[in-house]
């Protein structure tokens, strides 16, 4: 949550592909997605990705939480960069990240994603109001061939705090854009679920809180929260107050600022997700992933929580509280994902990053896994699958500075930043 600097890769070292790279660069200036890239014909190199934070990233007034977002605006993403290096030179106006067949394909959920979720809720829970969240979501849905998704349908139901339908808070482009990227991968990970955006009239906790209440009363088993803010004193009244729901899953982004724990991830009862980098690879799964991490400020959130109590079902002996994080997802900007948004910028595709995109990942990741039982807490059930096939545990990279420890730095097994690591299939989200 604090400003970005520039992240990318290397140059290709072929011609062709550094070509069809530029041309990549370019569809992106044209798609309206920032800072153009410039050229050079005599560069070998394309150019890096850049990105910043979105506006709900930075709250407008104080007592306000944060989103945990960032958007790409200019360069070459992953995505961009392995449709160069086969050949593909993209149209203007299209995707520069990652789109559903990517993230099912990285997480082996292809089949599962085809198959269930029919009869599941996925909540997204946001501040403010997004106008256009269900035209934006139709375009995105369109666009990837993905089932359509409407209010009137019933797959889409769009309410505030209180569930009414009509009374919507006031809109904010800022949380549009953590709307839509919300809407969006949450609609990428289960296609079939219907989606249920609770919008808060602003981001205090206590806003926020009773809208991941009001969720939970309409029915939503699955609760994405993709925001967060300094620990408090208060947090252990606002874990009872808000998140403690048995049998349902609540997942909680881990924060954008690097090592440092902040709440509500740091919420005892909630699922705390934690941020990758992504990219193709030529090994048995086809992708590879390792801590995101971008500087000193910016990175996926980790640590131990000054204030919630330890979990009975962590065990790591560094940490006397809680651990963040559970589990991860693909979160770096520069291995980011496609997003359809209009409200307040030029209407189009854009690429995210940030723990808001591992949030509502995780929680499509518990929905096709089926309803939590009853009693339960959800962000044990990952623990019983560490170590297994079940999970794909990322052990390299590091979020900042921990003394080396496993609070901030990846290993085999548990670690911080990326918990006991991203779902290979649903069966360790399932309990």
């Amino acid at each position: 949550m604090r400003t970005s600097p520039t992240a990318g890769a290397t140059a290709t070292g072929r011609r062709r592909r550094i070509g069809a790279a530029f041309a990549a660069a370019a569809a992106l200036a044209l798609a309206g997605f920032g800072t153009a890239v410039q050229a050079d014909a005599a560069t070998a190199a394309p150019a890096k990705a850049t990105w910043a934070k979105t506006p709900c990233a930075t709250p407008k007034h104080k007592g306000e939480l944060a989103c945990n977002s960032l958007r790409v605006t200019g360069g070459l993403t992953a995505f961009q960069k392995q449709q160069a290096a086969d050949g593909i030179t993209p149209k203007a106006a299209t995707p520069s990240g990652y789109g559903p067949s990517d993230l099912q394909s990285a997480y082996g959920l292809t089949s599962a994603a085809a198959s269930k979720g029919a009869d599941e809720t996925i909540a997204i829970v946001d501040a403010y109001n997004d106008p256009n969240a269900e035209a934006d979501l139709a375009k995105y849905r369109s666009y990837y061939g993905l089932p359509a998704c409407t209010k009137a349908s019933g797959c889409f139901k769009q309410v505030s705090q209180t569930g009414s339908t009509t009374s919507l808070p006031s809109s904010d482009a800022g949380w549009s854009e953590e709307i839509s990227l919300d809407l969006d991968m949450a609609s990428a990970i289960c296609p079939n679920c219907n989606i249920l955006l609770v919008e808060a009239k602003s981001a205090t906790m206590a806003n926020l809180g009773t809208a991941v209440n009001e969720a939970v009363t309409l029915g939503a088993k699955y609760v994405s929260n993709s925001y967060g803010g300094s620990e408090s004193s208060s947090d252990t009244s606002y874990d009872t107050s808000y998140f403690k729901h048995p049998g349902v899953a609540i997942t909680v982004s881990a924060g954008d600022g690097g090592y440092g724990a902040e709440y509500p991830a740091a919420s005892q009862y909630v699922t705390s997700v934690g941020g990758t980098a992504l990219s193709k690879a030529s090994n048995t799964r086809g992708w590879s992933e390792s801590v995101w991490n971008t500087s000193s400020t910016e990175g996926t959130g980790s640590g131990c929580s000054a204030y919630d109590a330890k979990p009975s079902w962590q065990t790591d002996t560094g940490c006397a509280k809680r651990t963040i994080a559970d589990v991860s997802a693909v979160a770096d900007p520069a291995t980011g994902v496609s997003v359809y948004d209009s409200y307040g910028v030029t209407a189009g595709f854009y690429t995210f990053g940030g723990t808001s995109a591992s949030s509502p990942i995780i929680a499509g990741v518990y929905a096709l896994a089926g309803t939590p039982s009853s009693g339960s807490y959800p962000a044990k059930f990952p623990y019983a699958k560490a170590g297994t096939s079940a999970l794909n545990d990322v052990t390299s990279g590091s979020n900042g500075s921990c003394g080396g420890s496993y609070l901030c730095t990846a290993r085999s097994g548990y670690d911080g930043p990326t918990g006991v690591g991203t779902p290979e299939g649903v069966s360790a989200f399932t309990g």
